[in-house]
C-alpha cells in the first residue's frame, strides 16, 4: 500500500484572527473531542486533514495564552466546523493581553499549515531553517550593516543533541531591504557542512558556551572600523559558572574568538543586553538585565579592563557580597557610579530592606501593578523610547502567575530609576518566556510601537506538556503604547 500525501486543495484551512487586527494568531491551540491536538502556524493557520473525520461536523475547542474564544450554550470555548476538503473558515479570538503575538522566529514548521494548504508565506526558509529545532535565549546587534542573532543551547532533528556553543544568524535590516517587523525576520544562519547551524563560539574549556552583553563598538572613537564584542561563559553540570571573560566576532573566521577571562569573583563585568549611551559628555556602554545598574567607557579598551567598569549602587566603594556597608550623608542613602562594587540588584536591595539598612521606599526598584502590588523581574532589557520621552523596560516577572511566564511593561524618566509602575502585557498560563529582548532598531513611529521576543519553553515552569514545534523556541510580539490599557494616556505611567 502506498501512502499519497494530501494535496493543498485536500486539506481544510482553519484560520484563528485577532479579533480586532484581523492578523493570524500564532499558537491557538483547536482540540477535538477526542483530544487530537492542532496549531495553529505564523500565520494563524492549521491545515485540517484527518482521515474519518472529513465530510463531518467536527466540535474544536479553541484556546491559546492570553487569548479567548466565545463560550457556547453549554459553556465551551470552541465551535463546530463542518470540514470538507478544500474548505477554509476564519475564527476570530479576542487578545486578552496588551501585546500581540505576531510569528515564532526561531524552529522548524514556523509557516508548515500554511504551506500545506497553499498559501503564500513571507521567509524565505519556511519549514526548516539550518536544520534548527529550536534555540535558547537571543542576543543581537547591528555589524557591519546587518543584524546579526546569536542563540544559546539549540536543538537538530537528527539527535537529542545539539548545538551548545552558539549558533548565528544574520538578517537585513528593514531599512536595507530587511522584511517589516511586524511581517517576520528572514534568518539566513552561519551553517557547518551538513547543513545544521555551526558552533559560533566554541571557546576553550568543557561544557557548553553561552554568550550575552553583545555589542558594537568602533575603534578611535566613531571612525574607526566596528568590533563587536560578547561577554561569555563555560557551564559545568548542573548549571554552574565556571569561567567567565569576553570574546571577539572574528570576520575571517566567522566565529568568536576569545580574548580574555576574567576572575569568575570579580565584582563587575559584562552581561545581559547592552546599549550605548551618553553621560555628561562621555559615551558609556550600559549593561542591562533588566536593570541598567552597570556601565564602563564604550571603548575596545575600556570593555577589556574590568577596573574600569562601575556600579550605580548606595553601597560603599570596595563592598561584597559578604562585605558591605550602605554610604550614607545626612542620614539618606548615596547612590552613585563607583568602580569595585558589587552591582545593586533587586536581590540585593530586598536583603538590605530585610536586614533594616534600607527603607523600602529608598531603593531604586520599587515596581508595584495597578493594585499595588509588588512586581520582581528577573530578567529584560531597556531602551530608550523618543515617543514616551523615557527609558522603557520589558520584563519577565519572577514568580508571577506563572513561574517566569508573565511580561510587563515599566518606564522610568531616568536610566538609574527609579522603576516604580508596571503593567502586564503578556501572560503564558504555566509557561516559561524567559529573558525577554527587545528590539530598538525594529520600532516604529519614534516608539510608539515597539517588538520584543522571549524564549517560550516548558522549562521552569512544572508544566510537563510541551507545545508541539513551538517548545524552546522564541516568539516575536508587538506592543502598541499608544493602547489606553496601557493607561499612558495622560503622560504618566
Amino acid at each position: 500500500m502506498i501512502c499519497v500525501p494530501a494535496r493543498g486543495h485536500d486539506y481544510f484551512a482553519i484560520q484563528v484572527v485577532d479579533d480586532v487586527s484581523g492578523r493570524g494568531v500564532p499558537m491557538v491551540e483547536l482540540k477535538t473531542v477526542n483530544d487530537v491536538r492542532y496549531y495553529t502556524d505564523s500565520a494563524g493557520i492549521v491545515a485540517f486533514d484527518e482521515p474519518g473525520l472529513m465530510d463531518q461536523t467536527v466540535f474544536f475547542h479553541v484556546s491559546s495564552h492570553g487569548y479567548e474564544f466565545p463560550k457556547n450554550g453549554f459553556g465551551y470555548r470552541g465551535t463546530r466546523l463542518k470540514v470538507q476538503p478544500g474548505g477554509t473558515v476564519t475564527l476570530k479570538i479576542k487578545r486578552l493581553n496588551i501585546a500581540e503575538r505576531l510569528y515564532r522566529i526561531t524552529g522548524a514548521g514556523i509557516y508548515r499549515d500554511s504551506i500545506l494548504a497553499g498559501r503564500p508565506v513571507p521567509i524565505a526558509q519556511p519549514v526548516l531553517n539550518a536544520q534548527v529545532l529550536g534555540s535558547d535565549s537571543v542576543v543581537n546587534a547591528v555589524y557591519n550593516g546587518k543584524l546579526f542573532w546569536f542563540w544559546g543551547d539549540t536543538n537538530r532533528p537528527s539527535y537529542p543533541l545539539g548545538n551548545f556553543d552558539v549558533p548565528g544568524a544574520v538578517s537585513r535590516l528593514p531599512s536595507d531591504g530587511g522584511l517589516d517587523p511586524e511581517v517576520g525576520v528572514d534568518l539566513q544562519y552561519f551553517a557547518d557542512q551538513d547543513g545544521f547551524a555551526k558552533p559560533m563560539a566554541k571557546l576553550p574549556g568543557d561544557g557548553p558556551t553561552w554568550i550575552n552583553g553583545l555589542i558594537t563598538l568602533r575603534d578611535d572613537g566613531n571612525k574607526g572600523r566596528e568590533r563587536m564584542f560578547a561577554a561569555y561563559v563555560k557551564i559545568k553540570p548542573p548549571l554552574t559558572v565556571y569561567q567567565r571573560g569576553l570574546a571577539e566576532f572574528d570576520d575571517a573566521s566567522n566565529r568568536f574568538e576569545k580574548r580574555m577571562s576574567f576572575a569568575i569573583d570579580a565584582p563587575l563585568f559584562p552581561f545581559g543586553h547592552p546599549f550605548v549611551h551618553e553621560d555628561d559628555g562621555v559615551d558609556y556602554v550600559y549593561f542591562a538585565d533588566p536593570f541598567p545598574i552597570v556601565r564602563v567607557p564604550a571603548t575596545a579598551d575600556a570593555l577589556m579592563d574590568l577596573s574600569q567598569y562601575q556600579a550605580y549602587t548606595c553601597l560603599t566603594q570596595g563592598s561584597r557580597v559578604d562585605a558591605f556597608e550602605v554610604e550614607r550623608s545626612a542620614g539618606e542613602p548615596v547612590f552613585g557610579w563607583k568602580p569595585d562594587t558589587i552591582p545593586f540588584t533587586p536581590q540585593l536591595q530586598n536583603r538590605l530592606v530585610k536586614a533594616g539598612h534600607l527603607d523600602s521606599d529608598q531603593g531604586l526598584f520599587r515596581l508595584v501593578d495597578e493594585q499595588n502590588r509588588p512586581v520582581t523581574m528577573h530578567r529584560g532589557s531597556v531602551a530608550w523610547n523618543v515617543s514616551r520621552d523615557r527609558w522603557v523596560m520589558i520584563g519577565v516577572q519572577h514568580a508571577g502567575t506563572s513561574m517566569l511566564g508573565e511580561v510587563w511593561y515599566a518606564e522610568s524618566e531616568h536610566l538609574t530609576g527609579p522603576w516604580i509602575n508596571a503593567r502586564k502585557v503578556v501572560s503564558h498560563r504555566q509557561y516559561s518566556f524567559y529573558n525577554p529582548k527587545q528590539h530598538p532598531v525594529f520600532a516604529k513611529d519614534d516608539g510608539r510601537v515597539i517588538f520584543f521576543e522571549g524564549t517560550y519553553t516548558a522549562t521552569f515552569s512544572g508544566n510537563d506538556d510541551p507545545t508541539p514545534r513551538y517548545d524552546y523556541n522564541q516568539i516575536m510580539y508587538k506592543l502598541d503604547l499608544s493602547d489606553p490599557r496601557l493607561g499612558l494616556a495622560d503622560g504618566k505611567h
